[in-house]
């Protein structure tokens, strides 16, 4: 699977977790080179409290387009070490 924004793959691996359908990357398998700090936070009652990233490919943000649970809880531990995408960001096999 490959995470693509703005002609750019930010994360591809192929063993991502589909957890309430979205794929789940490895950490390891992010570009860092894309890759920027956010200090966006949320919070699931289930998985816990989100961290975020921005992207920054070509000189274009994309404001806290990646999510991921530092600590999660129990129930969601699977994705513990993963990233999610939103924002535009195309999941493609």
């Amino acid at each position: 699977m490959k995470a693509v924004w703005n002609g750019a793959v930010i994360a591809q691996s192929d063993d991502t977790v589909v957890l309430e359908g979205n794929h789940y990357f490895p950490a390891s398998s992010l570009n860092r080179d894309y890759v920027t700090f956010s200090n966006h936070h949320t919070m699931c009652a289930w998985k816990g409290e989100a961290s975020y990233y921005s992207l920054l490919v070509n000189g274009e943000m994309n404001t806290d387009a990646a999510w991921y649970y530092p600590n999660p809880k129990r129930e969601a531990e699977e994705i513990k070490d993963h990233v999610a995408f939103w924002k535009g960001v195309k999941i493609e096999a």
